[in-house]
């Protein structure tokens, strides 16, 4: 079914669970702090979870580590380092590796970003979503503006030039001209990167529970369209649908989730994808989701999850659930290496589509148009199969 000659690019991506209070938007496996974090006992668990999965990955190289959450930053300078170090002494890690850390205003301070420099984090994902006060507080932040504003200010004295802004558009209550003046004042600092993506509902939140009134779908589409022309003309690529980047500093660790490379998943409710080209299998992990368990497990030496192999089918839809969400959408060649199959699993469809005027193929290139990317869900159904064989695949 599958025929790789070689592993996709491998990361590694590093849960921490804990976060001062649940943002009423947040659907992570996030859990807030009640009687402080078990930093060293969460360590050691995060160690052990990492040496069960060294075999399935002997002798790759990891490109990029990214530490999410939660609030990674509550963890100390030391904690970080300890564990960079437990990473480092059981993987290669590819010379100028990105590293990231997300980071929350309100748990910061430029010693802390100092202690985190040290420890090897070389980028830092600070999210800020608003700098407008009582937008903040309607969506349950901790931080205030001033607070967003010391963060960052603090982030470039403690050293660090690759900085992600995350910011929010669609809040409630918010105008166009309040869209536009969170997007200018974030490029005001000059950030290397800028995450700027809509406030979504999910199920299993607080505001799926209690919905606040939020912008129309009219007012929403103009507040994007004119948000794109600011980052455009401020030197600001779009790249991904929601991720925005200075020349040479697009995401790494996020471009090889949307190309569908491989990454490790170690912490609590944290999710992998490894490709084992001996055996040619692709498989998905999922981690125990609650911290407490998790712990628990690392104890008494049982597994932290499970293991569950793709279809070819699975494969395909979930490469173009996410390449196609990239501006340049993708190579055939690209396609082929990281998912295993052919080219010609993807060609019908992507004819299809492109008959119907939501993809263009442009040689070895397969991307979406401007129709296309405004409707993506639709451009998915040509990859859903019509049965569950794998005639396709071929």
């Amino acid at each position: 079914m599958f025929r790789f000659t070689a592993t996709p690019p491998l990361s590694v991506y590093i849960h921490i669970p804990w976060c001062v209070r649940k943002c009423p938007y947040c659907d992570f496996n996030s859990h807030e702090l009640r009687d402080g974090i078990p930093e060293g006992a969460y360590l050691e668990a995060l160690i052990t979870d990492l040496e069960q999965e060294l075999p399935k990955v002997w002798g790759r190289t990891v490109e990029t580590v990214f530490i999410g959450g939660g609030t990674p930053s509550l963890f100390s300078a030391a904690g970080i380092e300890q564990l960079l170090n437990a990473l480092r002494a059981r993987l290669p890690l590819k010379p100028g590796a990105e590293i990231t850390l997300e980071a929350n205003p309100g748990t910061v301070d430029q010693a802390r970003f100092h202690g985190f420099r040290e420890a090897g984090i070389n980028r830092l994902s600070i999210g800020i979503q608003s700098f407008r006060p009582e937008q903040l507080q309607t969506i349950g932040r901790i931080h205030n503006d001033s607070e967003a504003v010391m963060a960052i200010e603090a982030a470039r004295a403690a050293g660090f030039d690759n900085i992600n802004l995350d910011l929010m558009f669609g809040l409630p209550g918010q105008d166009i001209a309040q869209a536009l003046d969170d997007l200018q004042t974030a490029i005001g600092f000059g950030p290397a990167h800028l995450s700027w993506y809509e406030l979504t509902i999910e199920p299993n939140t607080w505001f799926h529970r209690h919905p606040p009134a939020r912008p129309g779908d009219d007012l929403l589409w103009d507040m994007q369209q004119s948000g794109l022309a600011l980052l455009a003309g401020q030197g600001y690529t779009r790249y991904e649908v929601s991720a925005f980047a200075r020349e040479g500093r697009r995401c790494r660790h996020n471009l090889n989730y949307w190309e569908f490379g491989d990454y490790l998943g170690i912490g609590a409710g944290a999710h992998g994808k490894l490709t084992d080209a001996a055996s040619q299998t692709v498989c998905r992990s999922a981690k125990t989701r609650h911290p407490r368990a998790y712990i628990e497990a690392a104890k008494t030496g049982r597994h932290f999850g499970n293991m569950a192999p793709l279809t070819a089918d699975d494969v395909l839809l979930e490469f173009c659930m996410n390449a196609l969400r990239l501006e340049d959408g993708f190579s055939q060649h690209t396609f082929a290496g990281n998912t295993g199959l052919p080219a010609t699993a993807i060609l019908a469809a992507c004819k299809g589509a492109a008959a119907d005027g939501l993809l263009e193929i442009d040689d070895d290139m397969i991307r979406c148009t401007d129709r296309g990317r405004r409707y993506l869900n639709d451009v998915l159904q040509y990859f859903i199969p019509v049965t569950g064989d794998d005639a396709r695949t071929g």
